[in-house]
């Protein structure tokens, strides 16, 4: 499975989420705490700076290579501060038929479009499931679609719920995405573990869900088809606070909630000591923005 983080506040250097803490992004990559998986099939990143031209547009940067290798994003990491950023390393299923291209790498942005999505998880039967899901995404979205993925189905009809950009809005939207994956499962009689966790951004708010069809539910037929990641509830971290960095001889961000100015999602936290961190619950969603310097954030439990 994927590993994936998103940040909201004060400008951070990027290499204080990707690469320098003692769980960094690109450390899940190959050392995963709370996966016994590797992540080797690319990387992508979306990052808002306002200082940047045109700063409603984020830096893109996406490759296929291992970003632990990538010398061209840790000298990107090292330079560029980011007040938002959502970042994802893939991982797949090891088979001849997984497509590692750019097409496939997360997050997805479609053109004209503020709102950038990164998943973490799969669904069971997916390309039975494409037939009945194009029928439920609007026209403009579904000729986007470029790559293979379930991942950039689940964007395409996330934007095909959405009606505006604020708590309520992006709630019902992952509500009806969710009834709309539910609905056609049903239909072609899927009933098999199928996680669905998702970050999403727009550059002034960001969202989360934990999420998992059918979770215990697997196949029987084949024991090796058991995929190890659908054992257990995919995790889901987030915390507040105010200046992440390192602090006191550790990486962690100062302060507690009553005092945040950011807020820091992430698969799993990215800090050794993890106290500050709470986990998200299973079947829930978080709302994030920031009003008056400090984040707003709403959780809610779904069906």
């Amino acid at each position: 499975m994927c590993r994936a983080l998103l940040y909201l506040g004060a400008p951070v250097l990027l290499d204080d989420l990707l690469y320098r803490p003692d769980s960094a992004l690109v450390r899940q990559s190959t050392m995963p705490r709370m996966l016994h998986m590797l992540n080797l099939a690319g990387f992508g990143m979306r990052a808002w700076c306002d200082r940047s031209h045109e700063p409603h547009t984020p830096f893109s940067y996406s490759s296929t290579t291992l970003p632990v290798f990538d010398r061209n994003l840790k000298n990107l990491a090292g330079k560029v501060r980011a007040r938002c950023v959502i970042a994802h390393v893939r991982g797949v299923e090891y088979s001849p038929a997984v497509d590692i291209s750019l097409a496939n790498v997360h997050p997805f942005e479609f053109a004209g479009v503020r709102w950038v999505l990164a998943h973490n998880g799969d669904l069971a039967r997916f390309s039975e499931m494409k037939r009945l899901l194009a029928l439920r995404i609007r026209r403009e979205y579904l000729g986007a679609i470029r790559g293979s993925t379930d991942s950039e189905w689940i964007y395409a009809l996330f934007l095909s719920q959405l009606t505006g950009s604020d708590e309520q809005a992006v709630f019902a939207a992952l509500e009806a995405t969710l009834a709309a994956l539910r609905a056609v499962r049903a239909e072609l009689g899927i009933c098999v573990s199928s996680a669905v966790n998702l970050f999403l951004t727009d550059g002034e708010r960001l969202a989360a869900l934990r999420y998992c069809f059918d979770f215990g539910r697997y196949r029987t037929d084949d024991p090796a088809r058991l995929h190890e990641a659908n054992l257990s509830y995919l995790s889901l971290w987030y915390t507040l606070g105010r200046d992440y960095g390192w602090h006191g001889g550790e990486w962690r961000m100062a302060g507690g909630a009553a005092d945040a100015d950011s807020i820091l999602v992430a698969s799993e936290p990215l800090t050794q000591d993890t106290a500050a961190w709470m986990e998200l619950p299973e079947y829930g969603a978080l709302y994030a923005e920031i009003r008056n310097g400090r984040p707003r954030l709403a959780v809610r439990l779904f069906d």
